[in-house]
């Protein structure tokens, strides 16, 4: 540790989150304390609560921060390798977790899950991807594919690799999803036509598709929800 770093233990005992997390549990922290238990120390003249509020305020809260790129975060003073590696493990087992639980249950048993693990895949990429969720005759998540890339506007998507990769799966329903890098999950006109283009194409093949979810990074809409599936 670098002379002068704060530390959490040299915060005051009210304020040092391990101890609160402990008396109190994890909800009881904000965004700013989670962090700090990661992070642990600051910087000179800069405590490690100073410095996990500045990273929550900089990157538009922890979600944020866990969509940017390890890259970017090579930027930011006091994040070396070893802190930086952290936070993507945080996101690496975030998306384990939520995957694991849509293999072991009906997706729409949890479409909030559902709704998370997609933002984490998709929500922070720069250009817009188009993935299939695969699922089994129960509904449980087989596999996630990224199926096609394209730029920040649109993307070309194929039914007929869609149907290949149904069938290749042996799926019994899809759900569709896309981000849109603009930042705002609602989805277009196009994303209408799209989803009843993939509808019609995989019926075919007797695949029913349960959704199409657009994704940003603050957030997802789910087009079944909104009565365009």
């Amino acid at each position: 540790m670098t002379p002068g770093q704060a530390t959490l233990h040299a915060l005051p005992q009210e304020a040092r989150p391990r101890e609160k997390l402990l008396a109190r549990g994890p909800s009881a922290l904000s965004d700013a304390e989670l962090l700090a238990l990661l992070l642990r120390t600051g910087l000179p003249g800069k405590n490690v609560l100073l410095l996990a509020q500045e990273l929550v305020d900089r990157f538009g809260g922890v979600a944020g921060l866990l969509h940017t790129p390890a890259d970017a975060l090579k930027s930011i003073k006091g994040l070396g390798p070893a802190k930086r590696a952290e936070l993507v493990a945080v996101l690496e087992l975030a998306r384990r977790a939520l995957s694991e639980q849509l293999r072991q249950q009906p997706v729409f048993d949890s479409p909030q899950a559902v709704g998370h693990y997609l933002q984490l895949q998709l929500g922070a990429k720069p250009h817009e991807v188009f993935a299939v969720l695969f699922l089994d005759s129960q509904h449980r998540l087989i596999v996630l594919e990224e199926m096609f890339r394209g730029t920040l506007s649109q993307t070309s998507v194929y039914p007929r690799e869609v149907v290949l990769r149904a069938l290749h799966h042996h799926a019994a329903a899809v759900v569709l999803a896309h981000n849109h890098p603009s930042g705002v999950a609602e989805p277009s006109k196009a994303d209408e036509m799209l989803t009843q283009t993939l509808k019609s194409a995989l019926a075919l093949v007797d695949v029913r598709v349960l959704d199409h979810m657009v994704v940003c990074t603050s957030g997802w809409r789910s087009m079944a929800e909104m009565g365009l599936v």
